[in-house]
């Protein structure tokens, strides 16, 4: 199953960089919750796709450094570069940890720090 929940993972992955938010979306389970630290969280399909609208208005380009699954979880770490409100590109280093539920991605936990040029 873990290696499912990577392969899965990746397939949506691939999806944001070519900016097919709905692709990625198909990945996800209706009542997804996605958590950013510190930040907000989202609830609900709707809710993500309202934040991919304003988050990227461009495909984020990100490179995930590994992949970890285990039972139902799949955590990532990589960095992830996207435009800001003022159009200006900023770097971040992430860390995501999605729970699957039924092959499906139900719950993101997404700790994500910008990082200095």
């Amino acid at each position: 199953m873990s290696l499912n929940n990577k392969a899965t993972l990746d397939m949506a992955n691939a999806m944001i960089t070519r900016g097919d938010y709905e692709g990625f979306l198909s990945f996800c389970t209706d009542d997804t919750t996605w958590t950013f630290v510190g930040d907000r969280i989202l609830q609900g399909k709707e809710a993500v796709r309202q934040y991919m609208a304003m988050a990227y208005e461009e495909a984020p380009q990100f490179i995930v450094e590994s992949m970890i699954a285990e039972g139902e979880f799949v955590t990532a770490i990589g960095k992830i570069s996207l435009k800001n409100e003022n159009g200006v590109v900023v770097d971040y280093a992430y860390c995501d940890v999605w729970r699957f539920h039924d092959g499906k991605m139900a719950e993101l936990k997404a700790f994500v720090i910008a990082t200095e040029v």
